[in-house]
């Protein structure tokens, strides 16, 4: 992959082109991360609301009926539902991977099998997450879609 910046004084916004021969997973993956840069969701902490990209979101929690956002340092809570986020985002790389959480798969660094059919899912900040073995097949196919191995 050749990767070319240019600046250009004349442009008001960035424009970026992808060339390539044919149309592929790995494409699609990187045009979806560039989508999800200019994706903001509405979420609120200590009572302000503040707009997050989703490509600083590493996962979504839900406890009791409340969603919250994790990004690497912070935590917010969104007034999104699991369910939402992964019908809204998935082409964004984000996956339900229990009942309780949704993982942004472009922040994982490792996934390591455990007994029980279950994985635990490390992201790149340090902190795992377990993927239950209902949620096993999500992953997967999230992960070959972008040209990665389970």
């Amino acid at each position: 992959m050749v990767v070319k910046l240019e600046q250009n004084l004349s442009v008001d916004e960035i424009e970026i082109v992808i060339k390539y021969a044919q149309m592929n997973k790995d494409v699609e993956r990187i045009a979806a991360m560039l989508q999800s840069l200019n994706t903001r969701i509405k979420c609120s902490q200590d009572g302000r609301d503040k707009y997050i990209n989703l490509s600083d979101i590493y996962y979504f929690e839900s406890v009791d009926r409340r969603t919250f956002a994790y990004c690497k340092q912070d935590v917010y809570k969104t007034e999104l539902r699991l369910y939402q986020i992964v019908e809204d985002f998935a082409h964004l790389g984000f996956v339900q991977i229990s009942k309780s959480y949704v993982l942004n798969i472009n922040v994982l660094d490792s996934i390591t099998p455990l007994f029980n059919s279950r994985m635990e899912a490390t992201l790149d900040n340090g902190e795992r997450l377990f993927i239950t073995r209902k949620y096993l097949e999500n992953i997967k196919q999230a992960l070959q879609g972008g040209g990665m191995q389970a």
